[in-house]
């Protein structure tokens, strides 16, 4: 399984933790560091069963100035909200985590995190 973290968010801190204690075998990728493509982000999607709107922290600066609140919600402007992504993955929410099983899910509760160990 891999973990999309921010070191500086506590709820990616506290995944990491839960995972340890739990003795997952993960592997950690710093998104802000190592910025997924436009592919990665549309398969991590998919897994998700999410669109891309979905995982957006309409909350940072870069959502604000790209004025994503007023973007259409659509299948036909999907690429763009994608793009965004890509171009500024400080607005991906975090943390993320993608299952050896193909499944993926937005973990940012303890019961999320507990959902992608292996059973």
């Amino acid at each position: 399984m891999e973990i999309w973290i921010n070191p500086a968010c506590s709820k990616c801190r506290s995944a990491l933790t839960l995972l340890d204690a739990e003795g997952a075998d993960y592997t950690v990728r710093r998104y802000l560091e190592d910025v997924p493509s436009e592919a990665e982000i549309a398969e991590v999607l998919d897994r998700l069963g999410l669109e891309p709107w979905d995982i957006v922290r309409t909350g940072e600066a870069a959502a604000g100035e790209l004025g994503l609140k007023d973007w259409p919600r659509e299948a036909s402007t999907r690429g763009r909200w994608i793009g965004a992504l890509a171009a500024h993955p400080k607005l991906i929410q975090r943390p993320i985590i993608t299952a050896d099983d193909g499944t993926a899910l937005v973990a940012r509760t303890d019961e999320a995190v507990r959902d992608a160990l292996p059973r």
